[in-house]
């Protein structure tokens, strides 16, 4: 690993360098090594401008079958060579970008332009077939409120699960449990099997324990739906504590307002392509333009 995605490991924190999961590894350590530099066209960061995120040339592409392979007469087909080659369908392809630290990033496009990719990629839920990606510091992904949650454990054991698997410690967990119970409004219900709570209960939880992480990268999609208007406002003045601590916050929306009040940049994806990426306004403007 390079000197550069050394210098951004804290000792005893875990970070997420997704340089290693990609087709050549040496371009994406110099990737990070060119930070300073500002490489592959893109204009140099200012030393209070620390990269925490570079895409460079990326794309994701899924097979698509036609024959379903459980089936007898496909299967037949198969042992004779009759098999149909899968089709690909690429939701990205060619994007790059940096994002510094204490940047709120917006991402907006149109159902399809492949946001939720995006975000799947930089989380490390999946890896890119092309391209390559490096991501520094602690991750706290706000992509399924509530997934992995097992109906049978306690809402405080699901706490434990997810703090662990967003790099907490035992330790850390444990001292910030009744800030997460408070802001999640689960008092009464911490203790009982989550097969018990409705959506909006496990959706406030996973928040709660995302924002109670103090990652340096959160990633936010289509989440400020969570519970009612004032547990919405909750949310929102919590990204905003987030944002004064300095977290990096990469946020997908299809509500051009709270794009705008929150993010201090858009990204603008059509049709799998980065079309803009700029100031939030002109954008968003050229944008709902466009839509509608």
């Amino acid at each position: 690993m390079s000197e550069a995605a050394d210098a951004c490991a804290t000792p005893g924190e875990p970070t997420s360098d997704l340089a290693e999961h990609v087709a050549d590894p040496a371009a994406a350590s110099a990737a990070l090594d060119s930070l300073a530099q500002g490489s592959s066209g893109t204009p140099a960061l200012r030393p209070d401008r620390e990269l925490i995120v570079r895409f460079r040339g990326v794309g994701k592409a899924f097979r698509l079958y036609d024959q379903k392979p459980f089936l007898l007469r496909n299967l037949l087909r198969r042992i004779v060579g009759g098999r149909s080659k899968p089709k690909e369908f690429w939701p990205l392809r060619d994007i790059t970008f940096d994002i510094a630290r204490r940047e709120t990033v917006g991402v907006i496009g149109q159902n399809g332009s492949g946001k939720s990719t995006l975000l799947r990629l930089m989380a490390g839920a999946a890896y890119p077939t092309t391209g390559h990606i490096a991501v520094r510091g602690r991750v706290a992904p706000l992509l399924a409120l509530g997934a992995g949650f097992q109906p049978d454990m306690s809402g405080r054991e699901c706490v434990q699960v997810n703090g662990t698997a967003l790099g907490l410690s035992p330790e850390e967990i444990e001292s910030r449990m009744d800030a997460i119970v408070s802001f999640a409004e689960l008092a009464g219900f911490i203790d009982a099997p989550v097969r018990y709570y409705s959506s909006g209960m496990l959706a406030r939880l996973g928040f709660a324990v995302a924002v109670h992480t103090s990652p340096d990268l959160l990633l936010i999609d289509e989440v400020l739906a969570v519970g009612d208007h004032s547990f919405q406002q909750k949310c929102i003045a919590r990204i905003h504590e987030i944002q004064q601590a300095g977290t990096t916050i990469l946020f997908v929306s299809h509500d051009a307002h709270a794009v705008q009040t929150l993010c201090n940049r858009v990204l603008w994806l059509r049709d799998g392509s980065l079309h803009r990426d700029g100031p939030p306004g002109p954008i968003i403007q050229e944008y709902l333009q466009a839509t509608h």
